[in-house]
């Protein structure tokens, strides 16, 4: 059983964010009103570990403050995250809500 609420959205958006004062870069591979999952090439730090991500939507950065949810291994590398929103943006809602009419 799906305990998603929200349709999670197919998207490859390029994105930044900062944990334990060290920058990683990902992609954002789907996303909904309520979370986001990113792939990246490294990671090192603990479930539940929240900070900002950076997204470029529109002509505009617009950061987002997550929490870690889950995440994923392949063979020996911990290479994707999925994260809730704690606090969403309008103009990250207002994407989403873009995202969802073209659709």
């Amino acid at each position: 059983m799906d305990r998603r609420t929200h349709e999670r959205l197919p998207v490859n958006l390029k994105v930044e964010f900062y944990c334990n004062h060290r920058e990683y870069f990902g992609t954002i591979i789907n996303l909904s009103e309520e979370g986001m999952y990113i792939t990246t090439n490294e990671m090192c730090f603990p479930f539940d570990s929240e900070f900002e991500v950076s997204l470029p939507l529109s002509e505009d950065m617009v950061n987002i403050h997550v929490k870690v949810k889950r995440i994923t291994k392949s063979g020996e590398c911990y290479d994707g995250i999925g994260v809730a929103l704690v606090e969403p943006s309008e103009k990250y809602m207002d994407y989403v809500s873009s995202l969802k009419s073209t659709a």
